[in-house]
């Protein structure tokens, strides 16, 4: 049997795989596929590739092609969600900050450098015709380390995904001053090249499953009510 370990954000877009580990519907094609969160985002799994602790990656598009370009040994097979991304822009909810104009010289939380909350800051940056070589980067890991250092100061605003900070926005921790969304595709599956070459058919077996479970994704009984509650977030917003 082979053993593939998958990686991903612990947030909606990846239920899909949950359930299809729960049917055991790897385990019927006799691959043994193990899941990873993974709350520091696309930096995080891209080093993950690298060191070959994971062997597939459902990651930012653009986090994942900056990579590759920078020599990770993977290779993007296939898009997972063809939808732009839409980022959050967050400050501290007693922020002075009230409009995105205002963050021209503001620091900027980033989960590490080639994350997509870096590469959005830059996305955004182009955007609103700001000077790129003139952001102030503070790395903070996650999304809780962007909530602390925007609550002590350490930086003035943090782009995360809309849904996923929601709640936090919500509950007052989080102010919101607009959204920035990608104008590509926003997840793609990467493999590790070694992955790839040795163990093509399986790697099939397993995009068959994953890309069944998502077309049918929608018409899953109380599925709204399941992601609400699981990734807290309000019920008209969780399809």
């Amino acid at each position: 049997m082979l053993n593939l370990k998958v990686g991903g954000v612990p947030e909606h877009f990846n239920y899909p795989w949950y359930i299809t580990l729960k049917d055991k519907e790897y385990t019927k094609n006799r691959i043994n596929l193990r899941w990873q969160d993974f709350p520091g985002g696309t930096g995080d799994m891209c080093k993950a590739l690298r060191s070959g602790e994971i062997d597939i990656a459902i990651v930012l598009t653009e986090g994942i092609i900056k990579d590759i370009i920078d020599g990770n040994p993977s290779k993007i097979i296939q898009f997972y969600v063809e939808s732009p991304l839409i980022w959050g822009i967050h400050v501290s909810a007693k922020s002075k900050y009230q409009d995105i104009s205002e963050l021209q010289n503001a620091t900027i939380a980033i989960s590490r450098y080639g994350s997509g909350s870096h590469l959005m800051a830059i996305v955004n940056a182009h955007n609103n015709g700001w000077d790129i070589k003139k952001l102030k980067f503070k790395v903070v890991n996650n999304l809780e380390g962007g909530i602390n250092a925007l609550n002590v100061g350490e930086a003035d605003y943090f782009m995360w995904e809309h849904f996923t900070t929601k709640p936090y926005v919500d509950e007052g921790i989080f102010k919101s001053l607009g959204n920035c969304p990608t104008p590509w595709p926003c997840f793609v599956v990467a493999v590790r090249e070694e992955i790839l070459k040795n163990h093509s058919k399986d790697l099939k077996k397993v995009l068959d499953i994953i890309n069944n479970c998502t077309k049918k994704f929608k018409q899953i009984d109380k599925i709204d009510q399941t992601l609400s509650l699981r990734y807290q977030q309000q019920l008209n917003k969780a399809m």
